[in-house]
């Protein structure tokens, strides 16, 4: 016969694979210190630095696991790629820059930690977010921390709110005219989309599509200098 404690935790072990952190906590913070139009004010977060450090560490205790959504487990990485950016950035507050740091590879470092696993920010983005959801919009949700990046999202997202969310910022960046202008003939974008080529298939058909402009498939690109000083 079975006893009390192994009924118990037959009971409980699916919820335990099913746990995950709250980003309600991370969801205050942007709403407190991040504008709409996504500029940063460092000098707050670096005020509240415990609190962001509260939110890594429950991010570190429950990382991703098969049980989870995909959804969540996205919202999850793009979260932490998010908040890990912050916490570099207000570590060495004041700053000019993120490529300030690390002779200019601040991505490559793997000092972030998740699970007991070090992490690096291109770890993150180039071995987990981009080949596992194969999502090109999330070059729009993940912020480098640089004027010339997409605006850091002042919600956290969760799996709720991903998809719109998602589609939503693309939208957003793509019709911003400071980062992007759109013609059927000629476009002029963010090198994001000549780094990443390979994620957005035809160009045109990607820029149409969420842009709603009509971008012709035979229209000349030309790709804008990148911004890198910080995005306050």
């Amino acid at each position: 016969m079975k006893t009390l404690k192994t009924i118990l935790f037959a009971l409980l072990l699916p919820l335990a694979t099913l746990a995950q952190p709250s980003h309600d906590d991370w969801n205050d913070m942007l709403q407190k210190y991040v504008t709409v139009s996504g500029k940063v004010n460092y000098k707050m977060f670096k005020a509240d630095k415990s609190a962001l450090e509260a939110y890594l560490k429950t991010l570190a205790a429950e990382t991703p696991r098969d049980a989870w959504t995909r959804a969540d487990r996205l919202a999850y990485w793009i979260n932490a790629y998010n908040a890990f950016t912050v916490k570099l950035i207000i570590d060495n507050y004041p700053l000019s820059s993120i490529t300030a740091l690390d002779g200019g590879k601040p991505w490559d470092v793997r000092r972030f930690e998740l699970g007991g696993k070090k992490y690096s920010l291109n770890q993150i983005e180039n071995e987990i977010i981009r080949p596992q959801f194969k999502d090109p919009r999330i070059h729009f949700a993940l912020n480098c921390a640089a004027k010339s990046c997409p605006p850091l999202y002042n919600r956290a997202f969760t799996a709720a709110n991903l998809d719109k969310a998602l589609t939503e910022r693309t939208r957003r960046f793509l019709n911003d005219p400071n980062a992007n202008t759109l013609s059927a003939e000629r476009v002029q974008v963010s090198k994001i989309f000549e780094w990443y080529a390979e994620d957005f298939g035809s160009l045109p058909a990607f820029l149409a599509k969420y842009s709603g402009k009509t971008v012709n498939t035979n229209a000349a690109v030309d790709y804008l200098d990148y911004d890198w000083r910080l995005n306050e």
